[in-house]
């Protein structure tokens, strides 16, 4: 039998399932194009939300070297300093810096929450919240999606998603009882929504006591941070176990994600819900029924997803379909995302490339 075997049967399983999953190289041509398996395509599905990542001042200031440690070691560099302080100004509480929005979240849910805490959960939240979460060993009750009733009356932290990255819809942040912590992921809404794009939370009028965003969005970089009280930041200096025992994000990408900072306006923000009106509107005229509240657009067609998305990509539009286990099985979809660097004539192929529903 072969070493590895089991690894095999695994993998024959998955097939069998037909939920195989394989890289697909796209070489970016523009903010919103790509070539990508010999045939040019307009890229539907990047979260690249204001077109930043091809911005000349983002793409310029990848300057300097990898941080050759972690923070409270070698790695912490002036740039470091000079972003968290940008977002003090921007937010008006400290923040620190993560090299993944992964890690932000590792971090703070297997820090703040202990096992004598009880912790509801959206059903709807991201991996990295769930997977926290667990590590943090918190009494969790998963409520149903968006339901603020369902949170119990002994909760001491509520966890959502400010804009959910697979549903594109916003919660009920002004239902929610004060009393508990109040954490929120902003990673697909923060520098798209709210006043100066301070996120979801900001457009309800809620201050949450955590807030975790990410520069791999809409300020076209990478890395992530968490903003909240001086006491938030300080635990996880001291203890969050994924920002002590990791490398700091490098220079180069520390410095992109600063100028992304400064280089979101309200105009691309403008031209960001403008285009996604675009796409909500046509999509409708054509019959595809469109999920979401924001830039994000979920076409759900169950298990004629793949299909779908091949048919996109044939006529020169890229947005892979999402399968389970990413989303529940029958609510197979393809995730159009919105570009503010989305042209009027990209957004009329996208819809050209649908095509009228049957």
């Amino acid at each position: 039998m072969s070493r590895y075997a089991t690894w095999h049967q695994r993998l024959v399983r998955i097939a069998e399932m037909g939920r195989t999953r394989a890289l697909r190289t796209i070489a970016p041509t523009g903010p919103t194009t790509g070539r990508l398996e010999g045939r040019d395509v307009i890229i539907a599905c990047s979260n690249d939300y204001l077109g930043l990542a091809w911005h000349p001042d983002v793409r310029a200031a990848a300057t300097g070297a990898g941080s050759g440690g972690s923070r409270l070691i070698s790695g912490s560099r002036p740039t470091h300093e000079q972003l968290e302080h940008a977002l003090e100004d921007w937010l008006g509480r400290p923040a620190l810096l993560f090299p993944s929005g992964y890690q932000a979240n590792l971090a703070v849910f297997s820090t703040v929450c202990t096992a004598d805490q009880s912790v509801a959960s959206d059903a709807a939240n991201h991996a990295s919240i769930i997977d926290g979460l667990r590590l943090g060993r918190a009494q969790r009750t998963v409520v149903p999606h968006a339901d603020a009733a369902a949170i119990p009356a002994d909760t001491q932290l509520i966890v959502t998603e400010g804009l959910f990255s697979m549903d594109g819809d916003l919660p009920p942040l002004t239902d929610y009882p004060s009393g508990p912590w109040l954490a929120v992921d902003e990673a697909h809404a923060i520098g798209c929504l709210g006043p100066g794009g301070r996120g979801a939370a900001a457009a309800a009028g809620v201050t949450p006591d955590i807030r975790i965003g990410t520069f791999g969005k809409a300020f076209g970089a990478s890395g992530a941070f968490v903003e909240g009280p001086p006491e938030l930041k300080q635990l996880l200096v001291n203890a969050g176990r994924s920002f002590i025992f990791t490398t700091a994000p490098p220079e180069p990408v520390a410095a992109m994600a600063l100028a992304g900072l400064r280089a979101a306006t309200d105009e691309l923000r403008e031209r960001l819900m403008s285009n996604a009106h675009t796409l909500r509107v046509g999509l409708g005229q054509l019959g595809w029924p469109v999920l979401g509240d924001a830039h994000i657009l979920p076409v759900v067609v169950g298990d004629r997803a793949l299909d779908l998305s091949e048919q996109l990509l044939s006529r020169g539009v890229f947005a892979p379909a999402i399968r389970y286990p990413t989303v529940p099985v029958g609510t197979e979809r393809i995730r159009l995302t919105a570009s503010a660097a989305h042209t009027s004539t990209q957004l009329d192929r996208i819809l050209d490339a649908f095509g009228p529903h049957h």
